[in-house]
């Protein structure tokens, strides 16, 4: 099971159990809270009637006769109430009157005048001057139809003479109790639909942000330039920065190891001559071989100063992980200021360039570095053209990125050559001269073209010569 499955189902059991817990606890609460409130009231109304009923007594008897015909009036309302949109057109409260000893002396039904009350709750506990409440069911095992009573004492002179209870059935609040659970349940089911989406959305940024990670180390791991995705703040930001500073240090003691490794190695080919030229100079040479090697000093040390030139640049752009200054430029312009800094060598070799580049090829990047690119590619495919050879530069536009290309009409390169062509200080002799070159410059080109977010590659051409392909990604200004 994923991390990103395990979180949502851990974040949304927890939620899901608190929520539970809440609205069954509201859920629970509403009918008691909706029947207290029903009996809070009939306290009040039960109360009401008792002084009411008091008024009627003579002689410490009860007349009735006007009671009950304001209660029959009673009875014939219509409230045309509207009740949070529940209508009431009738009314539903029952009363009885009791004497002392629980006789019943009226009812508003006129069932149970005569009956002897005085065992009921309401009757017995009102008659001990006691809260005097029950709650009795019309139908035995229906809830739906017990009827809640309430009694209150009628009093005359400081002495209670009996016993006025009002009653009524908790079925008229059912639907205001039945609403009230609905409405609790879709808030419920609300609040478990947002937080399924609150979590689903925690899920998603914390996945993200970690696949970022992930693809971010497998991009180091690989060796390919990768900047460090925005991760905004708080602990993932701050893993992945620590992940760049162990990248940087890991990447600098590698790196130097390497260089140290590599350049030594190619730095012992020239200072054997270097060191083999000056110790025959001591000697007591002829004029000419004396200037032979002079001449072998001087080209010893100009490739030295090259080589040494060219890895600190290509160290400077290997530790890059981003452009520095980018800019439009003018494809196009930018080729043939390269093939105007070439124009001496193509002479030399009688080398014909054209630049097939359209007019106002447009691209964004950092301008130096892409035209050092190109003019080491344009360098390699003069050195290993033959003479009076045609040189060409074209464009191709890929919907996401820019490609420059550049072939010759060369001998193209050796099947053995074609998986290290990218090594630094790897290079093949040149064919005129047989020398080889400080096999740092398509690693540079191949740094640039990272750095660009696109690539080198070289390929033989089926007609001869080779094709350079450096491809550019299209940069947002």
């Amino acid at each position: 099971m994923s991390i990103s499955l395990r979180l949502l189902l851990g974040y949304f059991l927890i939620v899901g159990l608190a929520a539970w817990f809440v609205l069954n606890s509201f859920v629970q609460e509403v009918k008691p809270g909706v029947r207290q409130t029903m009996e809070e009231t009939l306290v009040d109304t039960a109360n009401l009637l008792a002084e009411l009923a008091a008024e009627d007594m003579e002689s410490g008897k009860l007349d009735t006769t006007r009671f009950a015909a304001a209660f029959q009036r009673y009875q014939a309302r219509n409230p045309h109430a509207n009740i949070w949109s529940f209508k009431k057109n009738a009314v539903d409260l029952r009363v009885y009157i009791t004497d002392a000893r629980g006789i019943v002396l009226y009812d508003s039904q006129g069932a149970a005048v005569g009956e002897d009350y005085s065992r009921w709750n309401d009757v017995y506990l009102t008659l001990q001057n006691r809260y005097g409440v029950r709650s009795t069911r019309a139908v035995a095992g229906n809830d739906t139809t017990t009827i809640m009573h309430v009694a209150a004492p009628i009093i005359q002179g400081n002495k209670l003479v009996g016993v006025l209870t009002v009653a009524k059935p908790t079925i008229s609040v059912q639907p205001y109790i039945d609403r009230s659970r609905q409405n609790i349940e879709r808030a419920g089911w609300w609040l478990m639909g947002g937080s399924l989406l609150i979590g689903l959305l925690f899920t998603w940024w914390l996945t993200r942000s970690i696949g970022l990670l992930r693809r971010y180390a497998r991009e180091v791991s690989a060796g390919r330039k990768a900047q460090l995705p925005r991760l905004g703040g708080g602990e993932l930001a701050e893993l992945g920065r620590a992940l760049t500073e162990m990248r940087e240090k890991l990447d600098g003691r590698e790196y130097v190891e390497n260089y140290v490794h590599q350049l030594a190695h190619e730095m012992k080919s020239p200072l054997t001559a270097l060191i083999g030229s000056a110790e025959l100079l001591d000697e007591n040479l002829p004029a000419q071989d004396r200037t032979i090697f002079t001449a072998n000093i001087r080209e010893q040390s100009r490739r030295l100063k090259d080589m040494l030139d060219k890895i600190l640049a290509l160290a400077r752009l290997e530790h890059r992980d981003a452009l520095e200054a980018p800019e439009h430029m003018d494809l196009r312009a930018l080729a043939d200021t390269v093939i105007a800094d070439q124009a001496a060598i193509l002479q030399q070799r009688h080398l014909h360039c054209e630049n097939a580049i359209p007019p106002g090829t447009q691209a964004y990047g950092e301008i130096f570095l892409i035209r050092q690119a190109l003019s080491n590619l344009l360098d390699n495919a003069a050195a290993f053209s033959p003479a009076n050879g045609r040189i060409m530069l074209h464009y191709e536009e890929q919907p996401s990125h820019h490609v420059l290309i550049v072939s010759d009409q060369g001998s193209g390169i050796p099947d053995y050559a074609l998986t290290r062509i990218f090594e630094r200080f790897y290079s093949l002799p040149r064919p005129d001269t047989q020398q080889k070159s400080t096999g740092l410059g398509l690693s540079f080109v191949r740094e640039v073209a990272a750095l660009h977010g696109g690539e080198i590659t070289l390929q033989n051409r089926p007609e001869g010569g080779v094709e350079a392909r450096l491809t550019i990604r299209r940069q947002k200004p």
